[in-house]
């Protein structure tokens, strides 16, 4: 299953060299600043919705956070005691070296994507299995259903999982499905990876350090 239109709402500018027209807040219209606003999720259209300040602010209130409109959290972590190893990551079936995790409200499940030069491609391994695996580290039931993901990766120095907002995976999908080239996506796209995932850990608390919303 490859990205939807709807899926890459709100991401157009890591999807096309120059956005055609300016970030709007899903939610009331206004310009929004191209790099700098956060995200909702529709949780009815399976979407990320740009929002403004004002919107996001109104819709992160306690008593509205289960609506419709989710706000997108901006924490980052990781887990320094779970190490997954070469059998666990074989386990998960995964044909590249990258992949997420999140927790679909409505399926009531894990679901999990990984990047590719078509977008975010659905795995058809059993949840059972994926569960089984990220079960080891604590950052596993931390996660807020639909806004945040588990996001793995495959190096020769070993396999690293942060607790990222989905927002960033997509960000990730859109970079690789701009610059993606050939069989196993060219120099630009993994300078591009490693730079993404510098970032990431660089961002990333401890958890226990970091781990409220």
């Amino acid at each position: 299953m490859t990205t939807s239109p709807a899926q890459t709402s709100g991401l157009r500018r890591f999807l096309t060299e120059r956005p055609p027209q300016q970030e709007r807040c899903g939610l009331c219209s206004a310009v929004v600043d191209e790099e700098e606003h956060r995200h909702l999720v529709d949780t009815e259209q399976r979407a990320l919705v740009c929002a403004c300040p004002s919107c996001f602010l109104l819709m992160d209130r306690p008593g509205a956070r289960e609506g419709r409109f989710r706000p997108v959290p901006d924490r980052y972590l990781t887990d320094p005691g779970h190490r997954l190893d070469d059998q666990a990551w074989d386990t998960l079936r995964i044909p590249v070296g990258v992949a997420f995790f999140f927790r679909n409200s409505e399926l009531d499940r894990l679901v999990a994507l990984y990047p590719s030069p078509a977008g975010a491609t659905e795995s058809e391994l059993e949840p059972e299995a994926w569960a089984g695996v990220l079960a080891a580290t604590g950052l596993a039931g931390l996660l807020e259903p639909d806004v945040e993901a588990l996001l793995l990766r495959r190096t020769d120095a070993g396999i690293e999982c942060h607790l990222v907002p989905i927002d960033s995976c997509y960000e990730l999908v859109g970079r690789m499905r701009l610059l993606w080239t050939g069989f196993d996506g060219g120099a630009e796209a993994r300078a591009a990876l490693d730079a993404f995932f510098a970032r990431v850990a660089g961002l990333a608390r401890p958890v226990g350090e970091g781990d409220r919303r």
